[in-house]
């Protein structure tokens, strides 16, 4: 198996949340529209969570760390 490049995974998650806010809607109206949209959002979420991600590799077990607590100002 070949090495895992664990930067360039989260990298390519960011890539593609970025792809996902750029999307052009399609030429749909009415409820597919809202299906669409309601899709492309949580593509973004998905893909940025996983982008934010701190990745490690613990005894051949891919482990990624998300910080879900509120950011604070301080």
């Amino acid at each position: 198996m070949a090495e895992l490049d664990l930067d360039a995974m989260l990298h390519r998650f960011r890539e593609r949340a970025l792809a996902v806010k750029r999307r052009p809607l399609p030429p749909v109206a009415g409820e597919e529209r809202q299906r669409f949209i309601e899709q492309a959002q949580l593509d973004f979420q998905d893909f940025a969570i996983i982008g934010d991600a701190q990745a490690t590799v613990e005894d051949g077990v891919l482990v990624l760390r998300v910080d879900l607590r509120p950011k604070t100002d301080k």
